[in-house]
């Protein structure tokens, strides 16, 4: 159902730590120019777990007026209770949004049984298209391919972001659920790989400053195309390496402001890019910028 180079798209802030609505303008618009296949909000690129209920709900109706339609919008609605993230996807379904993003719950490690619940209880609550999001560096607990399998069956069950890095975990869901459920990238260095291996796309960091590049690495590798994504591939290489020397989305905030799209700020508890990476990440934007 989504397919292609899907942006995990940043959320801009002001000086003031307030939510930067005027750069949020300047960033749909940007993609809307640039191929970008869909635009996925208040996910954890987006700094979802520091905005307040308040703010996550008018990022999302932001985003979903100034779309317009024109791409799919995908609402990170991921928390670590069962109540809390139905609260939120029921809420983001009547904002207009096309999908939406819920990650595993962090932190309290529920066991398989509990997370097969957890979707269960929330595919139940709502009839929006839902994307698994299994990200055990983030969240410490792993959705293995037997519980997707199971999830499958929902028929509002459409996608799972898998960000583990490991391409032979896309085969195992794809021999456990055939058809029942799109896999999508949660991880830019193992994109190619994920889709040349039967995935459907990217949620993608990079996308936020090569979204061009992005669409068209997606493309290709969707349309078999293995020369043209191998190139690709190693044009954005460098890219992916310098986005992830400090915790995501640090360097990519960073990025995105040095092409003026948006100011630098970034909420607490994280903290801006260190200096030490500075001139390598703007080397490479610089690189990258004259590729697409």
């Amino acid at each position: 159902m989504f397919h292609g180079s899907l942006v995990a798209l940043v959320t801009p802030l002001t000086a003031d730590d307030q939510v930067d609505y005027e750069g949020l303008t300047r960033l749909i618009d940007y993609h809307l120019n640039n191929k970008t296949d869909g635009i996925v909000v208040v996910g954890s690129t987006g700094e979802s777990g520091t905005l307040t209920h308040g703010e996550h709900e008018k990022v999302i109706r932001h985003t979903v007026e100034q779309v317009g339609g024109q791409i799919p919008v995908i609402a990170g609605t991921g928390a670590v209770s069962t109540w809390e993230t139905i609260e939120l996807t029921q809420g983001a379904m009547e904002l207009g949004v096309d999908g939406c993003l819920v990650m595993t719950p962090p932190y309290i490690k529920p066991t398989q049984e509990g997370l097969y619940q957890h979707y269960r209880a929330i595919a139940d609550a709502v009839h929006i298209p839902i994307i698994l999001y299994n990200v055990p560096g983030r969240t410490a607990v792993d959705l293995l391919p037997e519980t997707v399998a199971r999830l499958a069956e929902f028929s509002n069950i459409v996608g799972i972001k898998e960000a583990t890095g490991n391409v032979e975990r896309v085969h195992e869901i794809v021999n456990a659920c055939g058809d029942k459920i799109d896999v999508l990238s949660g991880d830019d260095p193992t994109a190619k790989d994920l889709i040349f291996a039967g995935g459907r796309g990217d949620i993608s960091v990079a996308a936020n400053v090569a979204p061009q590049l992005m669409h068209e690495l997606c493309a290709a590798c969707l349309a078999g195309d293995r020369e043209r994504g191998e190139q690709l591939h190693a044009q954005l290489k460098p890219l992916f390496d310098e986005l992830f020397t400090e915790a995501n989305p640090i360097p990519v905030k960073w990025a995105v402001a040095q092409q003026g799209l948006i100011g630098g700020y970034i909420r607490s508890p994280l903290t801006p890019l260190s200096q030490q990476y500075q001139q390598s990440l703007g080397q490479i934007l610089q690189e990258v910028e004259g590729l697409s």
